[in-house]
């Protein structure tokens, strides 16, 4: 079973009201629901479900994933800001809905940090570099040799303006010197097919569209983006391995809840979430997308949300990105 790992860092955030233990206990009373703002089949809804099955049997009530994708997550994040702070509407985000959008989008109709509780991390997974098996580059390396050598006639798609599958081609052309065209499609299923279909000739995917493709021989792995190996794939190399040593890039999930959730609601999730993320049930679903079981304290997840955002922001700010 893969080892639960703690991001050992502390910040204060927001204080919350503290009710009786009897609160607690009473709590979850009725049908919970975790809401994403992406598609059904991808990496978050896969977690969700996996994630929200477990705690339908450990707390006793219904928890009911709920996808709301549309304008980049932030459709989903306003719902989630402006639902009841009673801990029976739930956010699964990751680092597009808050660490990217933050910078991404000049006005946002909630505020990325003051408006949501902080519960805990819940999974790492990495992005991969395909590429189409027509590329003449079997490994990261041969890649950016070729890239220099032809500048501007490779092409990378991307889910979207300043989403983290371009904001990882941007990471990709800065720490290797080369140029690219970055050509963004509307959404995931969409980059994958123009890539299969040749319409561009490299892709940082996630893992579950990815790799069947990969095994079928339809397309090739380069390397993933987190700092070890994943289990999915674990003949992969990291970006890192690979001859980019300071590439690394993280797609962190985690848990929120609108601002104001009482303090013995969010402690009562976090040891739940806690426990579902440990579960053999879902660590055989993380084994099968190559995530790695994250789980923190809510002061910890806090710092994490504005850290990423620091990171991811500067990363925006490269690209060039803007949505008004």
């Amino acid at each position: 079973m893969a080892k639960t790992l703690l991001l050992g860092v502390t910040v204060g955030i927001l204080a919350l009201p503290v009710l009786p233990a009897a609160a607690q206990a009473d709590y979850p009373g009725k049908t919970v629901r975790l809401v994403h703002g992406f598609t059904a089949g991808g990496i978050s809804d896969v977690l969700a479900r996996s994630i929200g099955a477990r705690l339908t049997s450990s707390m006793g009530q219904q928890v009911v994933v709920d996808p709301r994708p549309g304008a980049g997550t932030t459709i989903a994040s306003e719902q989630i800001a402006k639902s009841p702070a009673d801990g029976y509407t739930l956010f699964l985000q990751d680092i597009t809905t808050h660490a990217i959008n933050a910078s991404l989008y000049r006005r946002l109709p909630y505020d990325s940090v003051r408006d949501f509780t902080p519960i805990t991390l819940i999974a790492a997974t990495p992005l991969i570099l395909v590429v189409h098996p027509s590329l003449p580059a079997k490994s990261v390396k041969e890649l950016t040799a070729l890239a220099r050598k032809h500048p501007d006639d490779i092409s990378y798609g991307s889910s979207g303006n300043g989403t983290i599958v371009h904001l990882a081609g941007e990471m990709l052309k800065a720490m290797a010197d080369v140029k690219m065209i970055h050509v963004p499609y509307k959404g995931s299923p969409q980059a994958i097919t123009g890539l299969l279909g040749g319409e561009v000739a490299l892709l940082f995917a996630t893992m579950p569209p990815a790799m069947p493709m990969v095994a079928a021989g339809k397309l090739r792995a380069l390397g993933v983006t987190t700092p070890q190996r994943t289990g999915a794939a674990p003949e992969v190399p990291t970006m890192k391995e690979a001859g980019l040593k300071d590439f690394e890039l993280v797609l962190y999930s985690g848990i929120l809840a609108p601002r104001g959730v009482p303090r013995s609601v969010v402690d009562k999730l976090n040891v739940e979430f806690g426990k579902a993320v440990r579960s053999p049930e879902v660590q055989n679903v993380y084994s099968k997308v190559g995530a790695l079981p994250v789980t923190n304290t809510p002061d910890e997840f806090a710092a994490h949300v504005q850290s990423e955002m620091v990171k991811l922001g500067k990363l925006v700010q490269l690209s060039g990105a803007r949505v008004d």
